[in-house]
This record gives structure tokens, C-alpha cells and sequence, in this order.
């Protein structure tokens, strides 16, 4: 059986997953942070535990939905739907409110992928509704 680790953020856990998912998360940490160019704020994971830093980590992850609403190519956007959903859930269970639609950010504007493109969503809305909608769902499997 595996244990778990835990990611906190002071005295609260906001997730406990197994070794295997918290492995494959904190890879996928150091992906993002070096497409962001962003630090994340999550770990470094010791003694099967992090912290996750507050101010770090809503800046991270408002850099990443931004850039996952700004990209139209297909497969990155399919590759990075679960991780994005995983950090919502992280925010949402922090009690960091993420900026879905930052001010001077236009609905078009942004990175576009050219060689696969996206399937257009319909608008905005729909396209915060859906990834609100997975990570929703996405919660109910990540203990706390």
C-alpha cells in the first residue's frame, strides 16, 4: 500500500494523495514553472510533506489559468486540462479566488497554437464553466 503525502499550506491539508499521483503532480509542478517562468509555490516535498505558499501559489496559478485560456491548440490544451483542474482545486480549497478573466486580457488575445487548432468555445463563460465544471468533479477524488 502507498503512502500518502501531503501538501499544506500552514496548518491546513489541502490534498493527501498517494506517492504516485503526488509524483506525477509535482513533475508536472516543474513543467509548468518553467513554462511559466513562474515559481509555483508548492513544495519542495520533504519527509513526505510541503507547504504551499499562499501568495506564491495564487500568482502561479493565475499566470496558468490565463495561459491555458489563451492557448487554441488542441493537444495542449488537452494535455493541461487536468493539471489546471488540480490547481483549482488547490486554490478553491485554500480559499484563493483566481482571476478566470484578468482585467486588460482580451477573450481572443494571447498564445495561439497553430499547428492543431482548438475547437471553438462558444464564449467565455463557457469555457470557465466547463473547466470549473472538471475541476469540480476532479475534487471528489483528491482527499484532503
Amino acid at each position: 500500500m502507498e503512502r500518502a503525502q501531503y501538501y499544506d499550506m500552514g496548518d491546513q491539508t489541502l490534498w493527501n494523495p498517494s506517492n504516485g499521483a503526488s509524483r506525477l503532480f509535482m513533475s508536472q509542478v516543474s513543467v509548468y514553472e518553467a513554462e511559466l517562468g513562474l515559481p509555483s509555490g508548492i513544495g519542495p516535498m520533504q519527509a513526505d510533506e510541503c507547504q504551499v505558499d499562499r501568495l506564491v501559489f495564487k500568482e502561479f496559478a493565475d499566470a496558468l489559468l490565463a495561459w491555458h485560456r489563451r492557448t487554441s491548440h488542441a493537444v495542449i490544451g488537452a494535455l493541461s486540462e487536468g493539471f489546471v483542474a488540480t490547481v483549482l482545486v488547490l486554490a478553491e480549497r485554500a480559499g484563493i479566488e483566481v482571476d478566470w478573466l484578468p482585467a486588460g486580457v482580451a477573450d481572443d488575445g494571447g498564445l495561439k497554437g497553430v499547428q492543431v487548432p482548438a475547437a471553438p468555445v462558444s464564449s467565455e463563460g463557457a469555457w470557465a464553466a466547463a473547466l470549473r465544471c472538471k475541476s469540480r468533479e476532479l475534487g471528489r477524488f483528491m482527499a484532503a
